[in-house]
């Protein structure tokens, strides 16, 4: 499958970030910059904040303090701009499971900003592992199987933020190298891929942004 390369810079920004959960401060003083051909994973142990660092960056979360701005411009007033230029994948598959993987594909490509044609699906289906189960419905399959329809986005998608939390959670050794390589693809082509990850990434081009060195005292 082709890639095109993306044209325009683009560049995510946190500024004097801080984020609360319930009465304790997680981390604050978070700046940071994203630019065209950055791969990072977010680091941390579990209960620092990284899911709600991203959920901040993607604008489905609130800071407590600080900023999230796109391309010079804060997030809250261009919404609509914004999203269309991200691909985010949380903790849920965020698939429908009355569909199967093709309808669930089919529907993506609709809403989002995506490669279009059955041709490309067909080929996402099988890159992801799919062909032959493409018929069944979403609920049928395998927490691994649904965790490959949602990545399978990351075929389609033409956005060039990729915000994923926890992208190989259910997935084999192959399917890390797979994926792994396509964030890499996705840089290379001057994207942003930026991720939480228990596992290692096989990777040399991964950058890390360690979360404990903001993070609050007790």
């Amino acid at each position: 499958m082709g890639f095109t390369t993306m044209s325009l810079t683009n560049q995510l920004e946190m500024t004097r970030l801080a984020c609360r959960r319930g009465e304790k401060v997680l981390f604050s003083g978070l700046n940071f910059q994203f630019s065209d051909g950055d791969f990072v994973q977010i680091e941390g142990h579990n209960g620092i904040g990284k899911t709600s660092l991203l959920r901040i960056l993607v604008g489905l979360a609130q800071p407590l303090e600080g900023g999230i701005s796109w391309n010079g411009v804060p997030i809250t007033k261009q919404r609509e701009a914004f999203h269309e230029s991200l691909l985010y994948l949380g903790h849920q598959a965020g698939i429908k499971p009355e569909l199967t993987a093709w309808e669930n594909l089919r529907f993506y490509q609709q809403i989002g900003q995506c490669r279009q044609g059955d041709d490309i699906l067909w080929e996402v289906l099988e890159q992801v592992g799919l062909l032959g189960r493409e018929d069944l419905p979403a609920a049928q399959l395998s927490a691994g199987q649904q965790k490959r329809i949602a990545l399978a986005r990351l075929w389609l998608s033409v956005a060039p933020l990729w915000v994923l939390d926890e992208p190989f959670t259910a997935i084999d050794k192959k399917g890390v190298v797979i994926l792994t390589a396509l964030f890499e693809r996705h840089v290379k082509n001057k994207g942003i891929v930026i991720l939480t990850s228990h596992q290692d990434i096989p990777s040399t081009h991964l950058q890390k942004l360690t979360l404990v060195q903001y993070q609050c005292g007790e």
